[in-house]
């Protein structure tokens, strides 16, 4: 089984992870492509075990899986290392040099080095233009090939990346387990089921691994529940539907109101996803095909689903939850999975018109006293959250994103998920914006609950 790890918080939640180090007084953990961090003295351990089960892990895949691992690109054991990276930056002259002296392997393996530490700092748009650059020097290669795809997932850039997985695949013969896992995952991106299911399959067969084991059986379970489904396109959607329990007029209704909140959140947000694939279901459907949180009422886990029974019209709740999945795209688009929870689940709640004086008098009464949870304990997802637990998480994002933008104004909102994308962490890309970071920041949502809604 592949290796994971387990975050044991003092207050005795447990965090189940890719991977976990302590860095600099804080715990920094990979859940898919998301990296997050949290203060080392709320954490009592950190316990080294074999991955969770398929079931789970499927389960727990939510708004960005993590592409299946391509082979490891060139790095610190390679003598062009000490040229390429100084003083903890990529020496783009040196680089040049490199490519100047006219062989291109070594270019290209300078180029791979570049992206490799590019993406150990989670700068995916940096490591995939690296990525490029190698390419062009060797064309054929597949680690490149296979690592250029997944970075190009990564940045919600599924049709390109199907073509570099496709040529990954084919150069790199009938024997490679990472080819064909990747190729799986960019299929999957650009639902084509049946061909990822193909592929993934012979991965597997190849090299057994927990985590394309878990997506395999996540594409089955979607293939099986859709296999009957109806579908409508618009400009930038696509609607499935079971045709026995949504009436097709309700699925032109759908598909209205998401491009009238298209166009809406491309104002407040900027960069927008191309395609967007939305799913209702039944009740029943809704929770076999994501294995989500009993408390769950919709899911944006790359594609919109939705549970949708007994609904024959359109609503002001319904067009709530559109609102809100819709926002999650954009957001995922837009930071490349780097967003903390806080934040998007925030954004995401303004959006569909939620503000927080519906409960903002117990929500002062919590910041005031302390006992709110700490926003850099909001970074990772919310699902294994009890539903209280949950119901807290989701106010103090609201409380955040919503102090944020009336006092700041939704552009630098914004700009916080913009600089996010662009590589920087969350406390970087607050302080640069709003002048903060989280203990100044929640100090001044106390101060502007408390001013607004009292004790």
């Amino acid at each position: 089984m592949a290796a994971a790890d387990t975050i044991v918080l003092k207050n005795g939640h447990r965090i189940i992870v890719d991977s976990a180090q302590e860095h600099d007084g804080r715990v920094q953990y990979w859940i898919g492509t998301d990296t997050l961090t949290i203060p080392k003295a709320i954490v009592d351990r950190i316990e080294s075990g074999p991955a969770a089960s398929a079931s789970t892990a499927a389960g727990s895949m939510t708004a960005a899986e993590m592409p299946p691992m391509h082979e490891p690109l060139p790095g610190s054991g390679n003598p062009l290392m000490a040229r390429v990276v100084r003083n903890g930056a990529v020496d783009v002259f040196a680089l040049k040099a490199i490519e100047a002296e006219g062989i291109p392997a070594q270019s290209a393996a300078a180029n791979a080095i570049a992206a490799s530490f590019e993406e150990s700092k989670n700068n995916v748009a940096e490591a995939a233009r690296y990525l490029e650059s190698a390419l062009r020097f060797l064309p054929d290669h597949p680690v490149y090939l296979q690592a250029y795809a997944a970075d190009l997932l990564r940045l919600g850039r599924p049709a390109e990346a199907l073509s570099q997985a496709q040529q990954a695949a084919s150069v790199a013969g009938p024997q490679s387990a990472s080819a064909f896992a990747t190729l799986g995952y960019a299929y999957y991106k650009n639902d084509r089921n049946r061909e990822a299911m193909v592929v993934l399959k012979k991965s597997l067969q190849l090299r057994p691994d927990e985590r394309v084991k878990a997506l395999l059986e996540k594409v089955e379970r979607e293939s099986n529940t859709e296999a009957d489904f109806r579908e409508k396109s618009s400009n930038h959607f696509t609607l499935r539907y079971e045709g026995t329990h949504t009436a097709d007029n309700l699925g032109a209704q759908i598909l209205g109101t998401l491009e009238d909140d298209y166009r809406d959140l491309q104002n407040d947000l900027g960069a927008a996803p191309k395609t967007i694939f939305v799913s209702l279901y039944t009740d029943q459907a809704f929770f076999d095909v994501t294995r989500a949180p009993s408390w769950t009422s919709a899911l944006y886990d790359g594609k919109i689903r939705i549970p949708i029974s007994g609904v024959q019209t359109m609503t002001p709740q319904l067009a709530a939850v559109l609102r809100h999945e819709l926002t999650h795209s954009f957001i995922q688009q837009i930071a490349h999975g780097r967003a903390p929870h806080w934040l998007n689940e925030g954004i995401a709640q303004i959006e569909e018109g939620r503000t927080t004086a519906v409960f903002g008098s117990r929500l002062s009464a919590v910041f005031s006293s302390g006992h709110q949870i700490p926003l850099s304990q909001l970074e990772g997802e919310f699902t294994s959250f009890s539903s209280d637990e949950a119901a807290v998480a989701y106010a103090e994002g609201l409380a955040a994103a919503e102090y944020i933008r009336n006092t700041w104004g939704m552009s630098d909102l914004a700009r916080i998920v913009q600089r996010l994308g662009d590589g920087q962490s969350i406390e970087s890309a607050m302080r640069a914006t709003i002048h903060a970071g989280y203990g100044e920041l929640e100090n001044e949502i106390t101060v502007y609950q408390k001013k607004n809604y009292g004790l």
